[in-house]
């Protein structure tokens, strides 16, 4: 009898023995799925599946998993927006190909599929070298070595608004070089205007740049080489150096002049300073003698004698006070006094005729009283008078 017909006293299960106890059969797979929908229902405030009629779902593909599907692809979507743009960098982004916004360094978002962004390094110092051979005012061939350092200004007109910026770049410093270079001489570029020509050639070319609107801007422009052609650069070495010493012994020149001229003015203006400071005094001297010989005049009409005695005087005390002098006092003493003349009078002339007497180292005395030239008062007599009175007390030195 099969399996599955009536009558038997115990199901029977095709999978299993016979006679086992309880339901053995597979379980349902609509159930399951029914199941695992009310739990997502429940999951998300929905409620269960069905009445008890139906043991299978609605057909079609089942709300809940619909439902975590589309979160899944939101959170995917969002995440998939988010990008970094670094410190040195500015971002461009594009909203279906055209241009939307600008944005910062840091964390950035945007609409994946919808928006692109395309990021620029603003703080990178670039720099382009071009070194050809050019032809000068004066008909003459130099050639010119320069270097461009430049950075990117506006990153916008940088990506979008011409197609290859820096090859513009390129061009335009030739075509500016080749203008400068043309307006001058040779001696121009090779020596006499090379700060010149290089400050024309940076202006022209930020000239270019901004006219087509590359957003670009120039640092520095630096001229680096320049020299005559290769066939011809030892004659122009050997001009180029002549110059220079032209040039060295000019300045040479003027700094001596400069510190000649200045010092030969300042040894005028002192003589003629001297010169006047002594016109000034003599002429205050012989204007002070006038009136002091004006004044002894009056003085002498008054009194004659006493002015004449006066000047006597003043006249003596000015010459003895100029003058080196001994003092000896003979009388009484038969002691021997050393005198070291040599060494009072050194390095002074005697003003007395008994200079010579005394230089002998011989006299005698107790003390100084009586001058050399005492009794000067009544001319030569008073000399003659102490010098006899000298020579009758002294004492020969054996």
């Amino acid at each position: 009898m099969a399996w599955n017909e009536p009558g038997g006293n115990k199901p029977r299960d095709p999978w299993g023995g016979g006679g086992g106890g309880g339901d053995q059969r597979p379980p349902d797979l609509d159930e399951a799925l029914k199941n695992l929908k009310d739990r997502i229902n429940n999951l998300f405030g929905g409620k269960g599946g069905g009445g008890g009629g139906g043991n299978k779902s609605s057909g079609g593909f089942p709300g809940g998993l619909l439902a975590v599907a589309l979160v899944v692809l939101v959170v995917g979507y969002v995440l998939m927006g988010f990008y970094l743009v670094d410190q040195r960098e500015r971002g461009v982004v594009l909203r279906f190909g055209e241009f939307n916004r600008m944005v910062d360094p840091g964390l950035n978002w945007r609409a994946p599929i919808i928006e692109q962004s395309m990021e620029v390094d603003v703080g990178q110092n670039r720099s382009y070298e071009i070194s050809e051979e050019m032809l000068t005012e004066d008909t003459n061939i130099v050639a010119v070595t320069l270097e461009v350092q430049y950075k990117v200004l506006d990153p916008q007109a940088f990506l979008l608004r011409v197609g290859a910026p820096e090859t513009i770049l390129q061009h335009a410093t030739s075509s500016a070089l080749r203008h400068v270079v043309g307006s001058s001489t040779m001696d121009d570029v090779l020596r006499d205007r090379r700060e010149d020509i290089r400050l024309l050639v940076r202006e022209r070319l930020q000239e270019y740049l901004d006219r087509y609107n590359t957003g670009l801007v120039i640092n520095q422009v630096v001229l680096d080489k320049t020299a005559a052609p290769e066939a011809v650069r030892d004659a122009f070495d050997d001009v180029a150096k002549a110059k220079e010493d032209e040039d060295r012994f000019k300045k040479e020149a003027e700094a001596y002049y400069n510190s000649v001229i200045p010092e030969a003015r300042g040894q005028a203006a002192r003589i003629t300073e001297e010169a006047e400071a002594y016109k000034v005094r003599v002429v205050a001297e012989a204007e002070g003698d006038a009136a002091r010989f004006t004044d002894l005049v009056a003085e002498y009409r008054k009194a004659p004698e006493v002015t004449r005695q006066r000047l006597y005087l003043d006249s003596l005390t000015e010459v003895f006070s100029n003058s080196s002098k001994v003092l000896l006092d003979a009388q009484g003493s038969d002691s021997l006094m050393y005198l070291p003349l040599d060494q009072m009078f050194k390095g002074k002339q005697p003003v007395s005729g008994d200079s010579g007497a005394a230089n002998r180292g011989s006299g005698s005395g107790s003390s100084s009283s009586t001058t050399s030239s005492a009794g000067a008062d009544d001319g030569g007599s008073g000399r003659s008078g102490s010098r006899s009175l000298y020579q009758s007390n002294r004492t020969e030195i054996r």
